[in-house]
């Protein structure tokens, strides 16, 4: 019974070392909280915009070493005279635990319609914000 025990641990550790060798991490970092803004420090939560303003997604960012990386991708869901699904813009930065915020904004009037920006962790989407614009 004692030298199966043993296996089990010897074999869990070997896993364990074969993950981060391979370049695995192992990261407690979560968005806590995501939202939509009128306004750049996130004071403001919207879920709609005029067609002149800037849009501002909002992240609380938690449990995050300082080289982690958060990602936004705006795409324009259902907008006139737009192809469904077309992403706008992506932008990423690093950062560790604290207050993000990503902007996005455009020299004309936005088209009136629905939009969402994801939220991505790395590679994993861990938020997704739907807004609209009238």
């Amino acid at each position: 019974m004692k030298a199966r025990t043993v296996s089990v641990w010897v074999g869990l550790l070997a896993l364990v070392l074969g993950v981060l060798a391979c370049g695995g991490s192992v990261s407690t970092a979560n968005v806590a909280d995501a939202w939509m803004s009128a306004d750049e420090a996130g004071e403001s939560r919207v879920t709609s915009y005029a067609q002149d303003a800037v849009f501002y997604a909002q992240a609380d960012l938690k449990n995050a070493p300082d080289d982690t990386a958060i990602k936004a991708v705006w795409t324009a869901v259902e907008v006139a005279d737009t192809e469904p699904g077309l992403v706008l813009e992506e932008s990423e930065l690093t950062a560790g635990s604290g207050h993000v915020h990503f902007t996005l904004s455009y020299d004309s009037l936005w088209p009136t319609g629905s939009y969402r920006v994801d939220i991505y962790l790395g590679e994993e989407l861990v938020k997704t914000l739907e807004f609209t614009v009238q």
